[in-house]
């Protein structure tokens, strides 16, 4: 075990931020209407009485952007936790399907399959995940059947008092941070370099979200509105759910 160096930790988080924050308005550039229009059920946008273009594209916009969000921060967090257990126990990007990070402790192989927090999956989506460990421990004892083997779900956020789950230990949070890396400070060591440049990014972010807004909503009003530029509902669903022709 190496001792854990934060100013390594910062130079890096401020070195590679960028990329979150750049994949980020990328995506809005690659979001078409017509994609989301399809993902998002009309039937609420009519019982919560969205009236405006603007509002429902607005919604539209935000879910998708949240949830795109979380993925591509989740990815990046992934990223910092392996780079930290690297500089302190060695560690590795697995190869191994469904495992995210490899590491060597006190006489026990390590196999992590990390999450950004606690809540990330459905009972079916938490079995692949168990069926994943079971593979990955047989894979690894194929060429040291004396190898012991620790499978652990490391979630970088959030909460979980009961971390033991029979077949596999859940460190989310302090926990998770204090398990990669041997500090019980790191979980909050690293939330100020994460605020590098945000603003100025943030900034362009807004921008680029401001353009696709008045962009979509012009496609909105030319394709679901009427003369009168009322919300056309049946066109709108039927966009959405009718069958299309040939089926």
């Amino acid at each position: 075990m190496n001792p854990l160096r934060l100013e390594e930790v910062t130079q890096y988080v401020e070195e590679n931020i960028s990329v979150f924050h750049e994949k980020r308005i990328a995506r809005l550039g690659e979001l078409k209407l017509s994609t989301v229009l399809k993902k998002k059920n009309p039937y609420l946008f009519k019982a919560k009485y969205l009236l405006t273009a603007d509002q429902i594209v607005r919604g539209l916009a935000d879910a998708f952007i949240s949830s795109n969000e979380e993925t591509i921060f989740g990815d990046w967090l992934e990223g910092l936790a392996i780079f930290i257990n690297k500089k302190v126990y060695g560690g590795q990007k697995s190869g191994i399907t469904g495992i995210d990070l490899e590491f060597d402790k006190d006489g026990i192989r390590y196999i992590v399959n990390i999450k950004s927090g606690p809540n990330w999956g459905n009972s079916s989506q938490i079995k692949k995940m168990e069926a994943d460990f079971k593979s990955a421990k047989r894979t690894l004892r194929t060429s040291n059947s004396q190898l012991n083997v620790v499978a652990v779900n490391g979630c970088c956020y959030g909460r979980d008092n009961h971390p033991d789950k029979g077949d596999y230990y859940k460190y989310c949070g302090q926990r998770f941070w204090h398990f990669i890396s041997g500090s019980d400070s790191l979980y909050q060591d690293i939330i100020e370099p994460l605020g590098h440049n945000a603003q100025a990014k943030n900034e362009a972010f807004q921008v680029s979200y401001g353009s696709m807004i008045n962009k979509f909503t012009g496609e909105f009003v030319t394709d679901f509105c009427d003369a009168e530029g009322r919300i056309n509902w049946e066109k709108l669903v039927a966009f959405n759910s009718a069958e299309e022709q040939g089926e």
